[in-house]
């Protein structure tokens, strides 16, 4: 039997302005990596998108990005060891006032946008973070990513994420956005990719390169314009290829 964890960037909403379908998208994830406030979400949001996930029984992670939300969160910025520690660790302890408020855990931990999860430093300010917070806490990071591989000589939790709508480089790092074929927008292309990730453990790169990829969790984004169309059909097709929908605990 296979199984995976199905995960979505939530909580992206912010004042006035309305991104993505939480409402609809939550009911049908088993992990929700919610927005902190720098690049997106507001304390409204976050307490609305907590709620929600109880109310579902869906685990809560923080989704920590760069202050930027003119940029979403998507342009690269140059930190410190401090403060990339100390930036992921206020914005984890954000949310966290909110999932403990709720009687809940803070589950996991997944990097935002342009975090790089292949510089070794910025990953051990990251992991430092969690670490100083609570080493329970499972880093979801980019299959076969330096993160991955920082976390776990720290003795941290881990999950591979793989991405229902994104494409793969060479190295199994994400297309960048900015590159045409960055993003997967057909739905029976996306899907397809998906139950191969998970049964057979491959993925085909954007050059047309076979490779070879494991994955905890798979991750639909939650702003993209077919989230929902994407976690819901995720659900039926995963059903009748034996794959089980499950949380990463």
């Amino acid at each position: 039997m296979y199984s995976v964890d199905l995960n979505s960037d939530l909580g992206e909403s912010y004042g006035a302005y309305k991104i993505g379908g939480d409402e609809e998208i939550i009911k049908c994830v088993t992990a929700a990596n919610v927005a902190c406030g720098w690049h997106a979400g507001d304390p409204m949001v976050m307490a609305k998108t907590v709620k929600m996930a109880k109310e579902n029984g869906v685990l809560v992670g923080a989704h920590p990005g760069y202050p930027d939300r003119m940029g979403f969160g998507r342009r690269k910025m140059a930190l410190s060891f401090d403060e990339m520690k100390n930036y992921i660790k206020y914005q984890m302890g954000a949310l966290n006032a909110f999932v403990q408020s709720e009687g809940m855990k803070l589950h996991h931990m997944a990097p935002h946008g342009a975090i790089n999860q292949y510089d070794e430093e910025s990953c051990r300010a990251i992991c430092q973070a969690v670490y100083e917070l609570d080493p329970s806490i499972i880093v979801y990071n980019i299959a076969g990513s330096v993160l991955g591989k920082v976390a776990d000589e720290m003795g941290l939790r881990t999950a591979s994420e793989i991405f229902a709508d994104r494409a793969y480089m060479d190295d199994l790092s994400l297309v960048p956005r900015k590159m045409e074929g960055s993003m997967i927008t057909d739905e029976d292309f996306a899907i397809e990719r998906c139950v191969r990730m998970v049964k057979e453990g491959k993925v085909t790169a954007l050059s047309g390169k076979e490779l070879e990829i494991q994955g905890d969790t798979l991750c639909v984004h939650g702003d993209g314009p077919k989230a929902l169309a994407f976690v819901k059909k995720i659900r039926e097709v995963f059903a009748q290829e034996g794959i089980e929908i499950k949380a990463f605990e």
